[in-house]
């Protein structure tokens, strides 16, 4: 841990930076898999609605 200690005397701490990294574009069955996670929640969200409608 990286410590400094100002002129007052405070101890000053900084926190650990982690590494940098890039995120890779996801390949075809990843966006594949998107797309049904997609599909799947607005499936349920629609449904959700529709039930809360036909019940008030």
């Amino acid at each position: 841990m990286y410590t400094t200690i100002n002129e007052s005397g405070i101890l000053n701490n900084y926190a650990n930076e982690p590494k940098m990294y890039y995120a890779s574009y996801p390949d075809q069955e990843e966006q594949r898999l998107y797309a049904v996670q997609g599909a799947f929640a607005t499936l349920l969200v629609t449904t959700l609605v529709l039930v809360a409608l036909s019940v008030s």
